[in-house]
């Protein structure tokens, strides 16, 4: 059976000299019906944003027509609820409860968090500030990875209370963490921490160098609660990898047959970066018409 799913961009795919408006109104033009939007430590959607900012961006987006449906963070990568460090789990901690504060003014219904990480082999340069500007950078630690588990299992089930307060979800997104590598051990990492506000927001890019995310579909089934398109090209084994949807290595059709054949219906999110280099907008363009292929709102001959 198929199910109808909606079509929404994670707003780290534009350019990043447009406005937050500019990226609504570019997003919706090119048939997007959602915006992903993203909190940072500083701007104008960040840690330092009053509850009356988040409520006027939402603002915008009605006015816009676009519909905000999730939030998403990099600060994860500086602040790990798996860190060695105590005040630097409080703040990971912190990070995600204001995460949460400010998705639910958006109207979003899911924020993404990082369970943290027991290894990261890269620091993206569009995350990570200069030096100056942090003491710490939790990439730069190698945790026991019982540890990681237990640290991070310990965290989401005191901020799944917060979760339920708020009134929105937690997405656990698989990433480069080595960490939570297989479905199976995300499957019973979410049911371990038992609680219906803490979910899976499942990447079909991150676990191609390993492993099928089909599998990962049908296994982790009713637990996905948000889903992000990429693609990958596996030769690459880098961050260059990432390519375009439809140019890489997914198997398109099974991920959408298999995301049928679990019912879900609720957002696929594209995340297209890094962006292209010159005509950025056309990125946005050209994702969405693949999107439209993959959800199968266009019908072919062939």
């Amino acid at each position: 059976m198929k199910h109808s799913m909606q079509k929404g961009i994670n707003v780290w795919s534009f350019d990043p000299s447009l406005s937050m408006e500019q990226c609504m109104i570019l997003a919706k033009d090119a048939g997007f019906e959602g915006i992903e939007l993203a909190l940072a430590a500083k701007g104008p959607l960040s840690l330092e944003s009053t509850d009356d900012d988040a409520k006027a961006i939402r603002a915008m987006a009605e006015k816009v027509g676009i519909y905000i449906n999730a939030l998403a963070t990099g600060l994860y990568w500086q602040y790990s609820l798996t860190s060695d460090r105590p005040d630097i789990r409080e703040k990971a901690k912190a990070v995600a409860r204001r995460e949460m504060e400010l998705g639910k003014l958006l109207g979003a219904d899911v924020v993404m968090v990082c369970p943290g990480a027991v290894g990261v082999d890269f620091q993206p340069a569009d995350v990570v500030p200069d030096a100056k500007e942090i003491e710490f950078f939790a990439g730069s630690e190698i945790i026991d990875y019982e540890v990681a588990y237990q640290r991070s299992q310990d965290a989401l089930r005191e901020l799944a209370l917060d979760a339920e307060r708020i009134g929105i979800r937690i997405g656990v997104e698989n990433i480069w963490n080595k960490f939570l590598l297989s479905p199976l051990e995300m499957r019973d990492f979410i049911d371990g921490i038992g609680s219906p506000w803490v979910g899976v927001w499942l990447d079909v890019a991150n676990m191609m160098m390993y492993g099928y995310p089909q599998h990962w579909i049908r296994i982790l089934s009713h637990r996905i609660i948000k889903v992000h398109f990429k693609d990958f090209r596996c030769a690459v084994k880098t961050l260059d990898g990432f390519v375009d949807l439809l140019a890489g290595d997914v198997d398109w059709k099974a991920v959408k047959k298999a995301l049928d054949d679990i019912g879900y219906d609720g957002w696929c999110n594209g995340e297209m970066c890094p962006t292209y280099k010159q005509y950025t907008d056309q990125m946005i363009y050209n994702c969405s018409a693949a999107m439209d292929c993959i959800l199968e709102r266009k019908r072919f001959s062939h």
